[in-house]
């Protein structure tokens, strides 16, 4: 598919969803409110001054994706890189950043990995208890700390309020398969969900086997002035990685991971105070084998483990929201290769929500105090803004200073095609956004401009093919770009059709002779679109696009479709990816699959 093609294809559903089909009943559909709770302060969506996009509960079940990174293919700004099918091992970007760059959570609870972000979307949580996604593009480090330099991605999954027993399974090409069973038992005042899923795979070419294992458990206590939540969950996987890593020659990687957290956390009210406690553990293994036949001719073993409590409060007085807090990590690492490594990570906050003019004007300024045992300490203030227009149009804009010390590999990572660097410096930035946003009854639109001032950039660069890789500090980095964004609710018929388009580009002030493996190979241009189409009671449809632009590898344009009939108790779908069988890679090292489908069941049981 050429980019023609795709652009008339999201043009043309752009209009559909601007003014629908001759002659259609147009029906105004509202939507509950969704509150975005950031760690500090909930506050309304619809009146965030940052860029935040929420993936709701039914357009996750409606996309043509199995996946949390096949689903954020469709984001506007989020680069999504996967290494095979089915997010066995991808790495995430948002606007230009590298995945190192951005901070991935579960229920607001930090998941980046301290030894490496690829390891960042080893996600523990039951696929089918997905509540919603909520994506924040732009600077979050004054928010959530450590990672967020780019972006954040919080993955927001509850325990059911109904009692019912579920069990589906899919098969596909390439011996595709997934089987999974949950089981949901609510008590008067609690909520208790129990899960488990095996996916594999018999891979696509040689060496792109997988097989991924998924439990979860949660349970949730509500009270008359609050709610407490325990999570655990554990994901093992293990897969071929065929040119993976290194180089695409080296055919025979394999690699095995386990990856466990466990979190409690607490909601508290009291009068106009909030309390928000939490406590988290999150462990994971990753062994590396340069030859799977051969498991003794080179070998990585990883540990890490990540402890942290936080307490988060917020306060609303006649002033608006204060919200203050404390969090402090333990940050441990066993490795063959890297070494025992440990560092621990202090973090205090305070922001100010201010309300103006009838509450029309908003003004937010907050200070994070960040602390590392091998780094010292940082201070990154920030500030928000935002005017109410009209109901419908809201301007904004956003300012604030990011940070992210180096993983362990960074640091101190060695094998012959290789080179850590102990003498990195932390990154730094100085980012801006404008936008502005219009939400109607049945669409919403929104424009925004953007502008990150990176300094001692982290990336891993060689002067020529022959010279090993090497970590180092860039130079000054500018990365501007646009993002706009249509979405349309048009009837019963169509309940949604959307379109985005992103432009991202970036400016070094440093000696450019040398090759960049990540930080500079970013998206350049990016156009998604999408169309959802129910028809009758039980049968829907889903059509997505995308096309992308990267520095340095050839664009492409992919197309996926998803039909589905669901009734009460049984559903059933069947999905095609790359309609039209398209050849790609999603990194410079491995391909992607051409055109592959699937199909699959679900049944639940509820108890009466």
């Amino acid at each position: 598919m050429k980019i023609r093609t795709l652009v008339a294809f999201v043009a043309g559903a752009a209009a559909f969803a601007m003014g629908g089909p001759l002659g259609a009943q147009i029906d105004t559909i509202e939507l509950p409110e969704v509150v975005i709770s950031d760690n500090r302060m909930d506050i309304p969506f619809g009146i965030q001054s940052r860029s935040i996009q929420v993936i709701r509960k039914e357009e996750i079940r409606q996309a043509p994706a199995n996946s949390v990174a096949e689903l954020l293919q469709y984001v506007a700004g989020v680069d999504v890189r996967q290494r095979g099918v089915n997010g066995a091992q991808t790495d995430i970007g948002i606007r230009g950043g590298t995945f190192d760059q951005t901070l991935i959570l579960l229920n607001g609870v930090k998941i980046s990995d301290l030894q490496t972000g690829h390891h960042n979307m080893n996600l523990p949580v039951d696929w089918e208890v997905i509540e919603r996604i909520e994506v924040l593009k732009g600077p979050a480090a004054r928010i959530y700390g450590q990672n967020a330099f780019a972006g954040a991605i919080n993955i927001v999954a509850r325990a059911p309020e109904t009692a019912f027993v579920r069990a589906s399974a899919l098969a596909g090409d390439f011996g595709l398969g997934r089987v999974s069973a949950g089981v949901s038992f609510p008590g008067a005042n609690a909520r208790r969900y129990l899960s488990y899923a095996h996916d594999f795979a018999g891979g696509y070419r040689y060496n792109t086997d997988y097989r991924m294992h998924t439990a979860t458990y949660m349970h949730s206590v509500e009270g008359e002035k609050g709610v407490a939540n325990f999570f655990a969950g554990w994901t093992g996987r293990d897969f071929g990685a065929n040119g993976f890593y290194g180089s695409p020659s080296f055919s025979e990687q394999y690699e095995k991971l386990h990856t466990t957290l466990v979190s409690l956390d607490a909601r508290r009210t009291a009068g106009r105070f909030v309390f928000r406690p939490r406590a988290y553990w999150r462990f994971n293994q990753d062994e590396y084998l340069f030859n799977r036949s051969n498991p003794s001719a080179f070998r990585n073993l990883h540990r890490s483990h990540n402890l942290g409590v936080e307490l988060h409060s917020q306060y609303t007085s006649s002033l608006g929201v204060t919200g203050v807090g404390i969090d402090v990590g333990r940050q441990l690492l066993f490795s063959n290769r890297l070494g025992n490594r440990e560092r621990t990570v202090w973090s205090v906050f305070a922001e100010q929500r201010l309300v103006f003019a009838n509450q029309r004007f908003d003004l937010t300024p907050g200070i994070l105090w960040n602390s590392y045992s091998d780094f010292g300490a940082q201070f990154l203030p920030g500030i928000e803004g935002g005017w109410q227009l009209s109901p419908q149009w809201r301007l904004y804009a956003n300012a604030g200073y990011t940070y992210r010390v180096p993983t362990f590999t960074d640091l101190y990572y060695e094998d012959p095609g290789n080179k850590g660097n102990p003498d990195l410096k932390p990154e730094s930035a100085l980012a801006y956004e404008a936008g502005l946003k219009w939400v109607g009854a049945r669409t919403s639109a929104s424009a925004a401009y953007f502008l990150r001032q990176s300094d001692d950039l982290i990336d891993w660069t060689k002067p020529t093919d022959a010279d090993p890789w090497r970590t180092r500090n860039l130079g000054d980095i500018r990365f501007q770009g646009m993002e706009f964004a249509l979405h349309a609710r048009v009837s019963k018929t169509i309940p949604a059709a959307f379109f985005s388009y992103t432009y991202i580009d970036a400016a070094q002030g440093a000696d450019p002779a040398f090759r960049s493996r990540y930080a500079l190979d970013q998206l350049r241009h990016q156009w998604i679109g999408g169309i959802d189409i129910r028809v009758g009671k039980h049968w829907s449809a889903a059509l997505r696009g995308r096309f992308l632009d990267r520095i340095n590898l050839e664009d492409y344009a992919v197309a996926d479709a998803r039909i589905r009939w669901q009734s009460n108790r049984w559903g059933f779908f069947a999905e095609t990816t790359n309609l039209t069988n398209t050849g790609y890679t999603e990194t410079n090292l491995v391909p992607m699959p051409g055109r592959w489908a699937s199909a699959g069941f679900s049944v639940q049981w509820d108890k009466k």
